[in-house]
């Protein structure tokens, strides 16, 4: 039997105020790439067919930077333009869908945009697990030493969920829980858009919030079921500089360890820096102190720093640049650059061309 159609609806509207910048908060970067395609990332496991990105906060150039970066989902864009809470922004979401669908054979992702540290198996956990409960929503959670300021899930007698407390609502009791919400569900869709027409704003936010379908859907007899995150990290969102900081930590460490199994060698991986757009070919050696930025290539058995910044540069097979800086130049193979060396914009360094030290390339030909 085909699975059941599969999409996502992912939740790129908020302003992001704690962030304290002018850029929308989806599109700040962490290794060199928008905090929101991580979150498109994190699909790739699942046979997703459509995928929904809910813009507002400068949803013009969200949109334009997701539409000029390569995605394997078809992506619809839609935009909420008040800023009326989670409830409201995936009613907007649901909008895209044609009415004459196949919803009630459907299931819908809902998922925020800003975690980017969710891996793809969890995600196709939280899926899988749906899909085999048979139940009308599943809650991805988590549990937390210290939940504070998280939403509570109180479960019903039966084990299932019955609803999601936010701590400011929370009974002492309900703050004893230590299982929270990670504010990223699994909906038969059929069932969602019904559920989201019956929430009222009755918060001191005055939005419409998306936890509260839990509570509808549970009242109405439909099942709700949770699958706890392994990796709570995972699951954690990013709303101001000092998370962002620990987010791209964390993706750094990820990236390197990837490389490391590549065939790459780091002799020290914690102050090497590596964007998830580079590439390197097996055999690359990078010293202390490099940092490599955008589409930046190396080529194979090359030696990078230490102490060396190139972005969006090429270097050939079997080069050494070290103490150097570099952008949008390329450096043949078997060629040495610096040390103390700038290879401005449209430089070419020649096959087998040693540049010396101090030397301040410019048209190094």
């Amino acid at each position: 039997m085909a699975p059941r159609p599969l999409s996502a609806v992912v939740l790129a509207a908020g302003e992001g105020t704690r962030m304290r910048s002018e850029r929308p908060k989806p599109l700040h970067l962490l290794c060199g790439r928008p905090m929101v395609r991580y979150v498109l990332d994190a699909l790739g496991d699942c046979d997703v067919d459509r995928v929904v990105v809910v813009v507002g906060h400068g949803a013009e150039r969200v949109t334009k930077k997701l539409q000029a970066d390569d995605s394997d989902y078809l992506l619809d864009f839609v935009e909420q333009h008040a800023q009326l809470g989670t409830g409201d922004a995936t009613s907007v979401g649901l909008t895209a869908f044609p009415d004459v669908d196949d919803a009630d054979d459907a299931d819908v992702l809902v998922l925020p945009g800003d975690t980017p540290l969710l891996r793809p198996a969890t995600i196709r956990a939280l899926v899988d697990h749906h899909r085999s409960s048979d139940v009308a929503c599943t809650v991805l959670t988590a549990r937390f030493a210290d939940p504070s300021g998280y939403g509570r899930v109180v479960r019903g007698r039966d084990g299932r969920v019955a609803r999601i407390v936010e701590h400011r609502d929370a009974t002492p009791e309900q703050r004893e829980i230590d299982e929270i919400n990670t504010s990223i569900y699994c909906f038969r869709r059929s069932v969602l858009a019904p559920a989201l027409r019956r929430l009222q704003p009755v918060n001191d936010q005055g939005e419409y919030y998306l936890t509260d379908v839990v509570e509808v859907l549970s009242d109405a007899g439909y099942g709700v079921s949770a699958v706890t995150a392994e990796d709570t990290d995972e699951t954690h969102g990013v709303n101001d500089r000092s998370q962002l900081a620990a987010a791209e930590a964390e993706l750094r460490r990820r990236t390197n360890l990837e490389w490391l199994r590549r065939g790459v060698t780091m002799v020290d991986p914690d102050r090497t820096y590596v964007d998830t757009t580079v590439d390197l070919a097996t055999d690359v050696t990078l010293f202390p102190g490099t940092i490599l930025q955008g589409r930046t290539v190396i080529g194979e058995g090359s030696e990078i720093g230490p102490d060396t910044r190139l972005v969006d540069c090429i270097v050939g097979a079997r080069s050494t640049v070290e103490q150097a800086t570099g952008r949008d130049a390329e450096v043949g193979a078997d060629a040495h650059v610096g040390p103390y060396a700038h290879l401005a914009p449209g430089t070419s360094v020649p096959d087998g061309t040693t540049t010396g030290p101090f030397h301040a390339a410019t048209d190094a030909g």
